[in-house]
């Protein structure tokens, strides 16, 4: 009997839901499996797997994040004004708010504070400062911004290279290095860091400010492709990150997560805006639909850790 690995299960099965969704479009719309189609279907998915990397990396140290949305709204009306315009002052607005954001993590741990409760605070300041950059949608991408996300390399499309390209530096950062180990290992058992010698307080502050850096390449990229910005343009991301991350083989707790299974979550989310609006579901129901194909995979995982389980057992 082959015995499947928890580290296999948090790939086999959002890559699995992936394929599933991705073979249904193309019996749906035969017309989606080409260059041009495929660009289309994962056009937004760039954006989204950042926002989700960004989001695993808070949910490494056993927290969560519910300003992320906002934090990236904020990101790409700074990218679409000052970054564009002055952009020696936009990479210090936006360095500062990465600090800012390594700074509300040590901010949780020192006062012991849920970082649900700060970040919910936080997504409030973020929300308010894009509505003071931007108070009506405008703004103009960056050249270079808009050049890359709209780049066309051979055979794949941009948004396909890049997520691969993510997938494998994230993965690098948060599985292969120490760095990634300490990080892990603050979510999984953090007496034991301390321990160990390491200052929780720093490893906390660094994991913030890696998921700072994540969203703001997020919101660089949202409007290399949008062209433009808007104060909600990535409101939704919010909870598009927490699915991508929980839908890719990641845990609240524990430290258990999995960066290639996070960018396969995203884009398995973003694929699924696109096969929902193929079989004309109303975009008021897609949501909803959306929240149902996310409990079916987890059941399915679910499903295969219990059989993994009784495979040990025996």
């Amino acid at each position: 009997m082959i015995r499947i690995s928890p580290s296999m299960v948090r790939l086999l099965v959002p890559a699995l839901s992936l394929v599933v969704l991705l073979v249904a479009v193309f019996y749906l719309q035969p017309r989606a499996m080409s260059y041009i189609g495929l660009n289309l279907l994962f056009n937004l998915a760039v954006p989204i797997a950042l926002a989700t990397i960004a989001q695993m990396m808070i949910m490494s140290v056993n927290d969560l994040d519910l300003s992320m949305g906002t934090f990236v709204s904020f990101a790409a009306c700074v990218a679409a004004t000052y970054l564009q315009s002055s952009p020696l002052l936009g990479i210090l607005i936006l360095a500062a708010a990465i600090a800012a954001y390594a700074v509300i993590g040590v901010v949780i741990y020192v006062r012991d504070l849920p970082s649900i409760v700060v970040t919910l605070g936080m997504s409030f300041v973020w929300g308010g400062l894009a509505v003071l950059l931007l108070p009506a949608p405008g703004g103009e991408a960056p050249a270079w911004a808009r050049w890359l996300m709209t780049s066309k390399p051979p055979l794949v499309p941009m948004a396909i290279v890049a997520s691969v390209v993510i997938a494998l530096v994230a993965h690098f950062v948060v599985m292969r290095s120490a760095f990634g180990v300490l990080i892990r290992g603050v979510g999984g058992n953090q007496r034991s860091v301390q321990r160990a010698g390491w200052s929780i307080l720093v490893l906390r502050a660094a994991a913030y400010g890696l998921a700072g850096l994540f969203a703001v390449l997020s919101g660089i990229a949202l409007v290399g492709l949008t062209t433009s910005a808007d104060a909600n343009i990535a409101l939704r991301y919010t909870l598009l990150s927490i699915a991508g991350v929980i839908l890719g083989g990641g845990e609240f707790t524990g430290g258990r997560i999995s960066p290639i299974g996070a960018v396969i979550g995203a884009l398995t989310l973003t694929l699924a805006g696109s096969f929902l609006s193929f079989l004309r579901i109303s975009p008021d129901w897609q949501i909803g639909a959306q929240g149902a194909i996310l409990i079916v995979v987890l059941a399915l995982r679910l499903l295969l850790n219990r059989l993994e389980k009784r495979g040990n057992r025996a």
